[in-house]
């Protein structure tokens, strides 16, 4: 069932020198299933208004404060029913509450606070209000990313053995450019929070690993530093996993790595089979049974199941990547809206607390020299 009006979106943050402001209105619009119709894009009011002019937004509805956009979108009657959250991340908890209370659907970036208390109370309220809340890991929405996802919940793979799990960058491996505004906040401790790459890619290296695997981490052995002197917050993050089960896990995030752009990759080891996937070849999935033949999965809508179908949009062959995962999250909270149901796949509030959780506890272990550390309390040992 398809909505037949497109839901009114309100995007808070993604003014000049977000990308990542630009990559949600891609998304948005891709499927037809939202309109923006609101915004406050910057802090400063002449970026504000010339984001909003450029988007062919009526200028009423350009706002200079979230309170202000919330307060006016929510009287009217053709006001925002959804509002993407884009900021950097200290801004991310006070924005989700304020709309949460207001009664409206949240679509936040990662990590979805700064710290474990606010991921919490966020959660607290979004069960009393009965809002939706998607999260944007936006690497579940790939088909094949799902495609791997139920080839485990079928038990193709048997029993899970081990998780290995790396996001490497290369873009902070030297101090960045004064103008480099994607850089200032994230090295930012008052604005990233008390996580460098642990909360900008780790997150998505974690949230992957626990999606695919249907697993529950238990806890980690960590060790965090900054490779580039004169940085304050964590640019590369080491990480061994323990998973209920018996599971062991590997995780590595780096943005400090010479000669990887946005390699994002996974290994799942199981007892009869292993899956590999990698971000930057996103449309193949290898399948390696034991004692078979490596198989190399495409995407092919035509005998995916239906949740994985949806998430395909071109015949096989044609590309999709990056743009089309942010679209698949947009898609599917359409769909639950559109059904009055809610759940699924998607990454939402929990997901959140998850992140923050393992957050807390790799930085723990960090500072008591890699001790074994659970994610729920304190050193193991």
């Amino acid at each position: 069932m398809t909505q037949s009006t497109p839901l009114r979106l309100a995007m808070i943050g993604g003014g000049p020198g977000s990308m990542i402001g630009a990559v949600h209105r891609f998304a948005a619009r891709m499927d037809n299933r939202f309109e923006l119709v609101a915004g406050v894009f910057s802090t400063r009011p002449e970026s504000n208004r010339e984001t909003a002019s450029q988007l062919r937004l009526d200028a009423k509805r350009c706002y200079d404060s979230y309170e202000a956009l919330i307060a006016a979108e929510t009287e009217r009657d053709d006001g925002a029913r959804v509002v993407a959250i884009t900021t950097p991340n200290y801004l991310h908890y006070p924005i989700a509450l304020a709309c949460i209370e207001a009664g409206l659907d949240v679509i936040c970036e990662k990590p979805m606070t700064v710290t474990l208390a606010e991921a919490e109370h966020l959660a607290e309220r979004v069960a009393a209000r009965q809002v939706r809340f998607v999260l944007m890991h936006n690497y579940c929405g790939y088909p094949l990313v799902q495609h791997a996802r139920e080839c485990v919940q079928r038990g193709e793979l048997g029993r899970i053995r081990s998780l290995q799990v790396e996001y490497l960058q290369e873009w902070l491996s030297e101090i960045p450019s004064a103008d480099n505004k994607q850089a200032d906040w994230r090295l930012d401790p008052k604005r990233a929070g008390s996580a460098g790459a642990l909360g900008d890619i780790g997150t998505h290296a974690f949230q992957l690993a626990c999606f695919i695997s249907g697993l529950t981490p238990e806890a980690v052995s960590a060790e965090l530093t900054c490779q580039v002197p004169g940085r304050v917050l964590d640019d590369n993050v080491q990480a061994l996993l323990r998973f209920e089960g018996g599971a062991t896990g590997m995780l590595w995030a780096s943005q400090t790595a010479p000669g990887f752009e946005n390699a994002l990759r996974i290994r799942v080891v199981g007892e009869k089979a292993s899956l590999e996937w990698a971000q930057e070849n996103p449309n193949e999935l290898w399948f390696s049974p034991l004692n078979q033949p490596r198989q190399r999965i495409t995407r092919r809508g035509d005998w995916f199941s239906d949740t994985t179908g949806a998430s395909v949009r071109v015949p096989p062959g044609h590309p999709e990547g990056y743009l089309e995962g942010f679209a698949n999250l947009y898609q599917a909270l359409a769909a639950d809206v559109a059904t009055a149901s809610q759940g699924g796949w998607l990454p939402d509030v929990s997901t959140g607390v998850d992140g923050l959780k393992f957050i807390a506890a790799t930085l723990r272990s960090d500072q008591s020299n890699g001790v074994w550390t659970p994610l729920n309390g304190g050193p193991t040992s």
